[in-house]
Formats: structure tokens, sequence, C-alpha cells
């Protein structure tokens, strides 16, 4: 674990774009072989536009790298946040509890926020209108919301308190998890259901991109799927049911164009209320 997070501490870009493209490279092959869907589309057309968005969350990200690096020394030096007032600890564990909190603030406090505030629901929508979800839709997202990720991914390293080896063993997880849970592949159901019990499955968080509520309200987890249930906010639907997309933008030509994407979150409409029949 040692030799883990002291790489972590000083991970060169180049490697961290490797997990990048690793990823999508690993699951875009996988999906090819065992689809949950067969789609009827143009799969690098697809990609286009959210590769593009991916590429701008990267820039945002190396960008403002300072801001995380700065406030993870701060708070190592000043013995501040949670996991520096736990009692002593292994390593392995202080590992574990420093990315279980940080999947908190940065991924699913952030995500419930974004889908309860209407303006960052808006920017948040540019994610949610992919109509075929794949694992290049993981980090389709509007470079306003990779701010909004990115700021509270600064909230959790200053309120747990967690050095950078931790911040940057949380963003590669958390990047590797979101290809993994996007990707349209088909594990079996009893695989998936037992996955769904620790971490993030694909056909748990499928279930958030049904493109009617209560679903799309549901399941914002990233990597633990404890939040969820400990929130009350986890939801299950039969994956043969899905439907991709959102109801208030169905142009499925509009939500693959780039510049459309851009102008999204600045159209208006009324977020419905229509709540479909909830499974059991």
């Amino acid at each position: 674990m040692e030799t883990i997070i002291n790489y972590f501490e000083t991970i060169p870009s180049l490697h961290r774009s490797l997990i990048l493209v690793g990823g999508l490279t690993l699951f875009w092959l996988v999906e090819g072989g065992l689809p949950l869907f067969k789609f009827k589309y143009k799969k690098w057309r697809h990609a286009i536009p959210n590769l593009f968005f991916t590429l701008t969350t990267v820039v945002i990200n190396f960008v403002l790298a300072f801001l995380l690096l700065g406030t993870a020394d701060l708070v190592q030096a000043n013995n501040f946040g949670i996991i520096n007032w736990l009692p002593e600890m292994p390593l392995w564990l202080y590992a574990l509890i420093g990315v279980f909190l940080l999947d908190f603030f940065g991924a699913y406090l952030a995500h419930y926020v974004e889908h309860k505030v209407k303006p960052l629901w808006m920017v948040h929508l540019v994610h949610h209108t992919d109509h075929n979800v794949d694992t290049t839709t993981a980090n389709r997202h509007h470079p306003i919301e990779s701010l909004i990720r990115f700021a509270f991914t600064l909230l959790g390293v200053f309120v747990v308190g967690t050095p950078i080896a931790l911040v940057f063993l949380y963003q590669s997880l958390s990047l590797v998890f979101t290809q993994f849970t996007h990707a349209n592949i088909k594990l079996p159901r009893s695989v998936d259901k037992i996955l769904s019990y620790c971490i993030v499955s694909p056909d748990m968080h499928k279930i958030h991109h049904h493109y009617r509520l209560p679903y799309t309200d549901s399941n914002y987890g990233n990597i633990f799927s404890v939040w969820d249930r400990i929130f009350g906010t986890y939801m299950y639907m039969d994956r043969e049911k899905l439907v991709y997309g959102v109801d208030v933008f169905p142009d499925e030509k509009k939500n693959g164009d780039v510049m459309e994407l851009l102008k999204q979150p600045f159209q208006k409409y009324e977020k419905p209320t229509f709540s479909a029949e909830v499974e059991e």
C-alpha cells in the first residue's frame, strides 16, 4: 500500500492520461463484445461530442490542479480534516476511508445537488441527454459542470483532510468507475446485483439515466453504492425497460451536436414532475 501511495503522490500527467485512454479503450472493446443494448448508431459519430466534453473536463482539471495540491498541503500541514482527527490506523484503512469520504463529497453530494438546484440541473442535463449511453458518456459534462464538480472535490479535500496522493488515487478510481458504469455492457444479473451491494454497478447507474422521474433522481453514487442506500436514493428497475435521455430534450440530433449542447444549459423549460410506475 505504501508503494501505491508513493506512486500516486507524484503520478505523472502522462500516466493519468493513460488511465483515461486505457479505460475508454478497454470498455469500448468490451461493450462491443458484450453489449447491453444493440444501439443503431454510428459509434464514432456518437463519441465525438462526448470526447469533446471529456477533453474540456481534462483541461479544466489540469489547469486547476494547483488548487487541489495547495489545499491538500494546507490541511496536512495544519493536521486539519476528518481523516486527520481519527485515531491512528493501518495505511490501507487510512487510504480506504479517505477515498470513501472523497467519493461522498466529490461525487454523491455534487451529483445530488446538481439534480436538486435547477440552474445546476440545467448544466447537468448535457450529461443526461445522451440517447445511447456507453463508456464515452462517462465524462460528457458541460465545462460549467466540470467547474462545479471540481469545486465539490476541492471541498472534499478540505473537509476530509486528504493528502494529494489520496486525491489523485481517488480521481483515478473515479475515472475508471464512471467509464465502467456507463459502458454498454451486459453483466450477468446476479453478478451485477452482488456488485451493487458494495460498489456502483453498470445496471445500478444506468437506472439513473432512465428518461423519466423518479428514476432520474436516484442512484447518484459513483464508486460506492452505500451512499445511495444510506440516504434513501437507491432505486431498482428492470434493465430491459431502460430508455435513455430526458423527456424535455427529445431531439436526438440536437443532443449529439456540440454547439447545441454548449447552449443547452441556457434554454428554458420546466423540469417535469411525471413519476413513472415504480418497480419494487
